[in-house]
């Protein structure tokens, strides 16, 4: 039995990284077992050089020889045999998951650990891991803004500590350790855990932005050759005593072409010319102190652009990477209105290094998901990993995670296929069942629906972060989950074409924006189009635009609704449930996957207030939008000095432009306050630093156009409006060059307002 009291050991010293595995055992002991005197089997770890790199196995003895005296042996025990750090750290994971029954992912699902007094492990047990399919494997801990803002509240290295367990737990072994500066900060604790390092595909060897270290200077690798080399050579020595995977390449100061810094390169032969020849100069570096170093370039955006045209030299043995569009498939990314997708997995008789770059999170400021999951269905990424592993990329996969706790679900999914516990090729639903086997119940959020219903209801459950065996809320959580890509707004004619929460907050920022800098009073309905929408809506003017985007918008709240409906209904039934711990089930069910609808909700319902207060100015099909505030307001803006096509555009309208402008900051400000509502105990402070996607931001914008209108409708004075809704402000009927009340903010105005509907 494994008890409070089972000890872990060792036969000779641990490493800092086998250390922390068995110290986060101890502590997962700690959390499953009642305190007692009990006596518990003990584990202990012990090296064979037999057994292959980064496999292991567990095995229980009558008892192991005591190194003070061979002749006598110690109580019942534990074994885990491994050749290697990792080996150790995945055979621990492994107890704790199969045993305990703590998941790989618990911390970020919010798992609830039951206790017991003990856990039991059959005589004669035998386990034996098998490698992986996947030769590197791991996250890239990307835009990880909300860890910048949680750590304040949290600690300065628990948020990386606790990613960097998680991924080892799944089985990985590598890591870009956070985005720019934080790469360089945590690669070093990375690798305290055992990581493998590797590099961002914009800092070439892990070094330091040159546009950061000389400011002043022209980022032109042509002008400043010797600068860019020293602060290679620098990065190359600050990681010689870790374990890295070289990122080889060249790319602009950011995620950018280099051309965009220098010009000069002006051809795509000139532009292959120099990254070939910097590839190979990098390398001849790395050798310098590392011989037998492993490399990698990615081919990504315009990168893979060079090398389609046959522009690049790539140097043998490095490792190619290639990236999907961060819709999840294996197309170019679209980046700003260029949208290539040009195929990006080897040809199938390619047999050289090969790996992938997958995003299970993007950002793009366009229609990506970051702060919600990856709008593309499960079966959609299996398809496109398993195409990926035909065509010969399975040396290297690194999984764009963000913040990890918004994409538990397809962080495990694409775990479990690099671990090699999904058929890789052949029926999906066989590959779910696959999923379920073995000691420990688990879920890898596969999406579909296996031949067996209990196996349906187990991977459900598992995800839900407790092991209830009651049916009904498990079947209905389960589809709830499966139908997640189903609510999905679709925006484009490609199958990856599903929009994340990035397309109602910065499409409707952009829209507002647009509004503001481009309205025509004398010609409202042909306002310029804004082309930062070219590649959503094509041609055609502001109004097109907007009505483009409001039809989709409406589809997306609509969505959101019904799903919302759904989610709340089956939480307030669990609560009210005598299923155990039902309770904390809703609570976990609330702070996973209920939040993430809410955000959607709540920000295409803002969305679309947007649009409906543009809509009110530039006119839709040559009509008005239908009455938003009372019907009393039909005074027109002759004598005002406002001037508008033909009969000029009524008060009404403007009106109406604002109430829904206000009905757009309110939607958005409640996303953010339900979104803050979530975190609990030592999530506190989670979601405050949501500054990409950030519905904030997209409230403050929607102020902005309340503010714009009323100047618009009722400046400069700002008389008509407050004396029409307040009372006692003067009347609506008395012209008097004397105010009753003092000036109300738009937020003051726009609550009277409300408050006669």
């Amino acid at each position: 039995m494994i008890t409070y009291n089972t000890g872990i050991t060792g036969d000779e010293m641990l490493s800092a990284a086998v250390k922390h595995a068995a110290d986060a055992l101890r502590r997962d002991i700690e959390k499953a077992c009642i305190k007692t005197d009990k006596k518990g089997i003990d584990i202990y770890l012990k090296s064979d050089g037999s057994i292959s790199e980064e496999c292991f196995k567990v095995v229980k003895t009558g008892g192991l020889a005591a190194p003070e005296d061979p002749e006598k042996t110690s109580r019942k025990t534990v074994v885990v045999y491994a050749s290697g750090d990792l080996g150790f750290i995945y055979g621990i994971y492994y107890i704790s998951r199969t045993f305990l029954g703590i998941q790989d992912l618990w911390f970020w699902k919010g798992q609830r650990i039951s206790k017991a007094e003990s856990y039991e492990i059959p005589d004669n047990f035998i386990y034996g891991s098998k490698p992986f399919r996947i030769r590197f494997r791991g996250w890239f801990i990307n835009d990880e803004v909300l860890f910048d803002g949680w750590r304040d509240q949290c600690g300065e290295n628990f948020p990386w500590e606790m990613a960097f367990e998680a991924l080892l737990r799944c089985g990985g072994n590598m890591t870009i350790p956070g985005t720019d500066m934080n790469a360089h900060r945590y690669r070093k604790l990375a690798s305290e855990y055992g990581l493998w390092i590797t590099h961002h595909h914009a800092e070439p060897l892990g070094a330091e932005m040159f546009a950061r270290v000389y400011p002043e200077l022209e980022a032109s690798y042509k002008s400043h050759p010797d600068l860019f080399r020293d602060l290679w050579r620098k990065a190359i020595s600050g990681q010689k005593d870790m374990k890295v995977i070289w990122n080889i390449g060249f790319r602009g100061q950011g995620d950018r072409p280099f051309w965009a810094d220098d010009p000069s390169y002006d051809t795509p032969a000139a532009r292959g010319k120099l990254v070939s020849d910097l590839m190979a100069e990098q390398i001849n570096m790395i050798k310098e102190q590392d011989e037998n170093c492993i490399c990698c370039m990615n081919l990504y955006g315009e990168i893979m652009e060079l090398y389609r045209g046959g522009f690049l030299d790539i140097p043998a043995n490095v490792i190619k990477i290639r990236a999907d569009n961060g819709y999840g498939k294996m197309v170019t990314r679209r980046q700003n209105n260029h949208n290539p997708r040009v195929p990006s997995l080897p040809a199938k008789k390619d047999d050289s290094a090969n790996g992938i770059y997958y995003h299970a999170s993007f950002y793009d400021l366009q229609a990506a998901a970051m702060m919600t999951m990856l709008p593309n269905s499960a079966e959609f990424v299996i398809n496109e990993l398993n195409e990926a592993v035909d065509r010969g990329a399975d040396d290297f996969w690194v999984i764009n995670c963000s913040h990890i706790k918004p994409h538990t679900y397809y962080l495990d999914l694409i775990a479990g296929m690099w671990r090699g516990e999904s058929c890789l090729s052949g029926d999906p639903a066989a590959a779910a069942d696959n999923f379920t086997s073995g000691h420990c119940k688990r879920y890898y959020g596969t999406g579909i629906t296996p031949n067996r219903k209990g196996s349906s209801i187990q991977k459900a459950v598992s995800y839900a972060g407790t092991l209830i065996n009651e049916e009904t809320a498990v079947e209905e959580i389960a589809d709830l989950y499966r139908h997640w890509p189903e609510y999905a707004v679709k925006y484009g004619p490609n199958e990856d074409d599903h929009a994340g929460e990035q397309f109602p907050n910065h499409v409707s920022r952009i829209l507002a924006c647009a509004f503001i800098r481009n309205f025509c009073m004398k010609d409202p309905e042909k306002a310029e189009k804004c082309n930062e929408l070219n590649w959503l809506t094509g041609d055609g003017s502001l109004k097109d635009q907007n009505s483009f985007c409001l039809e989709r918008f409406e589809r997306g709240s609509d969505n959101y609704k019904e799903y919302f409906d759904k989610c709340r209904g089956l939480r307030k039934s669990i609560e009210k449930s005598d299923i155990p711990g039902g309770m904390e089930l809703a609570e976990q069910f609330g702070n996973d996957l209920v939040c993430q609808v809410e955000y959607l909700y709540y920000s295409y319902l803002g969305a679309v207030h947007i649009c409906r207060a543009l809509r009110c100015c530039l006119g839709e099909d040559g009509t008005r939008a239908a009455g938003v505030v009372a019907e009393k307001v039909a005074e027109q803006t002759a004598g005002s000095g406002i001037a508008g096509k033909k009969e000029g555009l009524r008060d009404r309208d403007w009106t109406e432009a604002f109430y829904e402008a206000g009905l757009a900051r309110k939607a958005f400000a409640e996303g953010y306050s339900v979104m803050r509502s979530h975190e609990e105990g030592i999530w506190q402070g989670f979601y405050k630093n949501d500054c990409e996607a950030d519905i904030r931001q997209s409230a403050f914008v929607a102020g902005s156009l309340m503010s714009y209108l009323r100047i618009l409708g009722d400046g400069p004075h700002f008389y008509k409006w407050q004396r029409r809704f307040q009372n006692d402000a003067g009347g609506d009927k008395v012209h008097l060059l004397l105010r009753l009340k003092e000036h109300l903010s738009d937020e003051e105005l726009w609550e009277i307002m409300d408050s006669e509907r």
